[in-house]
């Protein structure tokens, strides 16, 4: 927990709430410790669909949907989304979620690793929304900036990593080591680079928000 769990729980309450199929979708991910977004940043992701309105939308990382449905849900008129997803298991639920949701026609799911599938595809996006393997953000940057179309946005989920990335490197889990070392290193470069402007927001685990822009230096 990043802020405060009681006003987290506070600010949670105040939320309206989703669908009844997302809510279903959102329960049974958490009774199978499948990780998706969380209640604050679900309430940012429909406040920057409704500030944005983008028409083209770009996940990185489906899980079983829900954010792809949320988004799809909570978007503009006509959005269209494509999300990218590379586990087996989590394909065949995300595409069931998105039969039984009847967006089939407007979320486009494409399978394989995201460093390849990025590669591989052409376009602009308004919305890229990044909620996949936290060590491998700054990989995907480059592509991600290549595809995200002029004043649109790159929206990192789970960057603070519940507060473990102002640890210093020693204080974390062996483990996590590299996964720390990059997270900081992602923040950096997107604070840094001369075509974005990115706030840090300690929302759910941590979440950034980047618009490309021209240059500024």
């Amino acid at each position: 927990m990043i802020i405060d769990e009681r006003m987290a729980a506070f600010i949670d309450s105040l939320d309206r709430g989703n669908t009844a199929f997302l809510d279903e979708i959102e329960r049974d991910a958490l009774e199978n410790h499948v990780p998706i977004v969380r209640k604050s940043t679900q309430s940012l992701l429909k406040f920057l669909l409704a500030a944005k309105q983008p028409a083209n939308i770009l996940e990185v990382g489906t899980a079983v949907g829900f954010s792809a449905l949320l988004m799809s849900e909570y978007g503009p008129q006509g959005c269209r989304i494509t999300t990218i997803e590379k586990y087996g298991k989590r394909i065949a639920e995300a595409r069931e979620n998105f039969r039984r949701a009847g967006r089939e026609d407007r979320v486009t799911l494409l399978e394989g690793d995201a460093a390849d599938v990025l590669k591989s595809l052409a376009g602009t996006y308004d919305l890229i929304f990044m909620d996949a393997a936290k060590g491998q953000y700054l990989s995907f940057l480059e592509d991600c900036l290549r595809l995200l179309a002029p004043g649109g946005l790159l929206v990192s989920d789970n960057v603070l990593q519940d507060g473990d990335v102002i640890q210093s490197r020693f204080a974390v889990a062996r483990r996590n080591r590299t996964i720390h070392a990059r997270m900081r290193e992602y923040l950096y470069e997107l604070k840094h680079h001369p075509r974005l402007e990115t706030v840090i927001l300690p929302v759910g685990d941590g979440v950034t928000v980047s618009v490309k822009c021209e240059k500024k230096f």
